[in-house]
């Protein structure tokens, strides 16, 4: 998916909410679409072979820097395997193999996502990093035995998607739990899921490992948190 752990644009998407009470539905945007993902990959794309600029760092260089030290905290061995799901201009990928991880797996849906995320990692001297285009909702069989997911904006994503959004959240938390090992740790990033409604959508197969504290915002005398980060752990 596209829009993913380093893409930009969908961490201001509106939480315009619809569907029936108790489901959760989001107002269908282009952001759900491979279509506006390919788009935005090319101009990166682009930017980056005409300027050297590697793009937007989805939820900023903090985002990447609260789940590598949650990995050292739990002391996540350097070669367990990590799948990056969307993993967009491939910035935290980056990240990873600079801290020491040697079995690191990117996807994407967005072949000029990929593309891009191939030339910063050669351009950063690093070659200890598997590429793939993919569609996580749609899998080849290859991909299995993963250790650790993260995912940072592609299930919010999903859930703008125009088509099928709530069949395609259902397929994710079916994909996930084919790519990664029992008792092995989903890291996801969301701006449009509440800590209690991602609780409910991966209630089936997964539990809830530890919170990860993110930055809080105040308005109007209230103050809340505009980013949900949660760890779960397969059952």
């Amino acid at each position: 998916m596209s829009t993913g752990a380093d893409g930009g644009g969908a961490g201001s998407a509106p939480r315009s909410r619809e569907g029936s009470p108790g489901e959760v539905g989001f107002a269908p945007s282009a952001l759900g679409t491979r279509e506006h993902w390919d788009a935005v990959y090319e101009k990166e794309l682009q930017a980056f072979q005409e300027y050297g600029d590697a793009g937007e760092i989805w939820f900023g260089e903090e985002s990447m820097s609260r789940l590598i030290r949650w990995m050292e905290k739990h002391k996540i061995p350097l070669d367990a395997s990590l799948l990056d799901i969307g993993t967009g201009n491939g910035v935290f990928l980056v990240e990873l193999a600079k801290f020491g991880f040697s079995n690191i797996t990117g996807i994407d849906y967005s072949p000029s996502a990929i593309q891009l995320s191939g030339s910063i990692i050669e351009k950063e001297g690093l070659f200890n990093i598997n590429l793939k285009v993919e569609d996580f909702l749609n899998l080849s069989t290859e991909l299995s035995g993963f250790h650790i997911c993260v995912d940072k904006g592609t299930f919010d994503a999903i859930s703008l998607s125009p088509d099928s959004a709530i069949e395609k959240r259902k397929q994710y938390v079916k994909s996930l739990s084919r790519v990664l090992k029992v008792k092995g740790f989903f890291l996801i990033t969301s701006c449009n899921w509440t800590k209690e409604e991602l609780l409910n959508e991966f209630s089936e197969g997964f539990e809830l490992f530890e919170e990860l504290p993110t930055p809080n915002f105040s308005f109007g005398g209230r103050s809340g948190s505009s980013v949900a980060a949660l760890v779960f752990q397969k059952t």
